[in-house]
């Protein structure tokens, strides 16, 4: 475990550093971070050339490394611990994959305080903004102390059903609840802060933090809330009233969520990975996690060009050019 005050490093593959407990902050922090977790993309796999050559520059310093078996497979390896151990084990985590495998880390990783550099190995990267050439400028910028630590906001749902709790999980992008390929439109009444707000009859709703506003809520007409914000966003999925509309709310919002449709199958869905069904003697609660996940950015790239970037913002549909 992690002492608290525990700094970092940061290593070829991604790195940086820790405070399990504490705040992460500029120090003389390089000697003393020792176990570093690693945690990659299963589906396809890492090349295993790329992990070997993190691991074996990690080793050739001394760090203890922490990998789950599936990723110690590729490389020939046998695992130290599980996938739900590697935070508690790790004083940082370095994520190679796409943001679905940075998702997945981060529902695990965010209680115990221990930032994440995430490498892109994926198509879109709007979380993992590092590219697998860029592991070694980064690497260089976090030792030179230019970085900075963003702190996404989480969402914490609680299910209930007869009003005892059946799950509660933190998600970092969203929360979505919507009906089965076969079921009819499913009617779902929300409240909030005690306060009946509205009855949406549609597809289904879609929670999402300012982080997750650029996922599926954005696809269901949902804004795009800057990642420093700390809000809640409501979007309707095919909405029959085409009156319902997505709405932001402040960060101290309690939101419930009551099924009314009876006998149709409708699906919680956490961040898009995991999920549960639901019915009509369940409740839904929604709010703020208390607490953030971390994330260290060196690559320089600020939100309005990640946004150009990623959604190709002022690009022509004809040439390939852009708009200057």
């Amino acid at each position: 475990m992690c002492r608290q005050g525990t700094a970092v490093e940061v290593l070829s593959g991604g790195a940086f550093f820790v405070f399990r407990h504490g705040s992460v902050r500029n120090s003389a922090w390089a000697n003393i971070v020792k176990q570093i977790g690693i945690f990659c993309k299963k589906k396809p796999p890492v090349d295993r050339q790329v992990l070997q050559q993190l691991v074996d520059w990690l080793s050739n310093r001394n760090y203890e490394i922490c990998m789950d078996s599936e990723t110690a497979g590729i490389i020939g390896q046998t695992s130290t611990c599980s996938k739900e151990e590697i935070p508690a084990r790790s004083d940082l985590i370095i994520v190679l994959g796409g943001d679905g495998t940075l998702l997945g880390m981060a529902r695990i990783a965010h209680s115990f305080n221990v930032p994440i550099l995430a490498i892109n190995l994926g198509s879109l990267g709007f979380l993992t903004d590092v590219p697998l050439p860029g592991l070694l400028p980064a690497l260089e910028k976090v030792l030179g102390k230019n970085y900075k630590i963003e702190n996404r906001m989480l969402l914490n749902a609680t299910l209930l059903r007869n009003g005892q709790t059946l799950e509660e999980h933190n998600v970092l992008n969203d929360l979505v609840i919507n009906k089965g390929a076969l079921a009819r439109i499913v009617e779902l009444h929300v409240s909030v802060n005690g306060e009946y707000m509205t009855s949406y009859r549609g597809d289904g709703l879609i929670v999402a933090t300012p982080t997750g506003s650029t996922a599926y809520s954005l696809s269901a007409g949902g804004p795009i809330i800057h990642p420093s914000m700390h809000n809640l966003v409501i979007s309707p999925i095919c909405p029959f009233a085409l009156t319902n509309r997505p709405i932001v709310l402040p960060d101290d919002s309690l939101i419930e969520i009551k099924l009314q449709t009876n006998g149709e199958h409708v699906r919680l869905t956490l961040d898009g990975q995991e999920g549960c069904d639901m019915d009509s003697r369940d409740l839904l609660r929604i709010r703020k996690g208390q607490t953030t996940l971390k994330l260290v950015r060196v690559s320089g790239i600020s939100y309005y060009e990640l946004l150009r970037e990623k959604l190709h913002w002022g690009s022509t549909t004809l040439g390939g050019g852009t708009h200057s």
